[in-house]
């Protein structure tokens, strides 16, 4: 069986991951910069990220209203938690089964990954960098992504899917009945391999499951992308704003 296509996810996902969350921290070390103030400084970054807040909510309702399953309360304010993160929103379900909670879950990256993917490729232009990539041609990478950036629109384009890919991974609260189907795929598998059919299995779904993964892992270099664009001139900004302030403290 070819693994191509998990090993591209499970790379670019937690690439992305890592890169996300180092950005985030950057992002709100800048606003606090600017502003001295935490208060003010987790505002500013949650009106930053609004529009990505706003579809991963939404998300969340959509698949509750599908699956009907009542909502209980929606919030777009930030707060934090008590184990000190920050939570940028929020939507309360009614209790339900654990495969209805798991797809109200995953609703965020599902539709998060389906914008990301028609804005990175139609008005990013971002599929047109990948030969680049693929041939590890550095010299026309740049000139290309150059290019790019005179679209209309684009830093528009640009800073929507920024918003949106940096907020579609589900929360821990989203993730917490992820535990309960990944116990039944299990058992599922088990059955299949010892009712014979387990070989039919692998030669039919893999390959499509591999190719979905293939693809996630595409959406996910896009983001990756877009969070490495911004990840480094905003390091930058920071280390020289601290200079300063310790300069003029001075």
């Amino acid at each position: 069986m070819a693994f191509e296509g998990l090993i591209a996810f499970g790379l670019t996902l937690l690439s992305f991951l890592v890169i996300q969350r180092w950005l985030h921290h950057e992002m709100q070390v800048f606003f606090y910069l600017l502003t001295r103030r935490s208060n003010l400084a987790v505002i500013l970054f949650s009106i930053l990220l609004l529009p990505g807040v706003v579809l991963h909510e939404l998300s969340h309702v959509l698949f509750a209203k599908l699956l009907c399953v009542p909502l209980r309360g929606f919030s777009l304010l930030p707060r934090m938690l008590p184990n000190g993160q920050l939570q940028l929103g929020s939507v309360q379900t009614s209790k339900t089964d654990f495969l209805r909670d798991a797809l109200i879950g995953v609703a965020p990256f599902f539709i998060g990954t389906l914008v990301v993917s028609h804005l990175g490729s139609n008005y990013l232009g971002l599929k047109t960098l990948l030969p680049f990539l693929l041939q590890a041609n550095w010299q026309g990478l740049l000139p290309q992504a150059l290019v790019l950036t005179q679209q209309p629109d684009f830093w528009l384009w640009f800073y929507l899917t920024f918003t949106i890919s940096s907020t579609m991974i589900p929360s821990a609260a989203d993730r917490r009945a992820w535990w309960a189907v990944a116990v039944a795929l299990g058992i599922f598998s088990v059955v299949a391999f010892l009712a014979g059919i387990g070989q039919w299995l692998a030669l039919t779904l893999w390959p499509l499951l591999n190719r979905a993964l293939l693809t996630l892992g595409l959406i996910l270099g896009m983001a990756l992308t877009i969070h490495l664009v911004l990840a480094i001139p905003i390091w930058g900004i920071n280390r020289l704003l601290f200079r300063a302030q310790r300069a003029l403290a001075h």
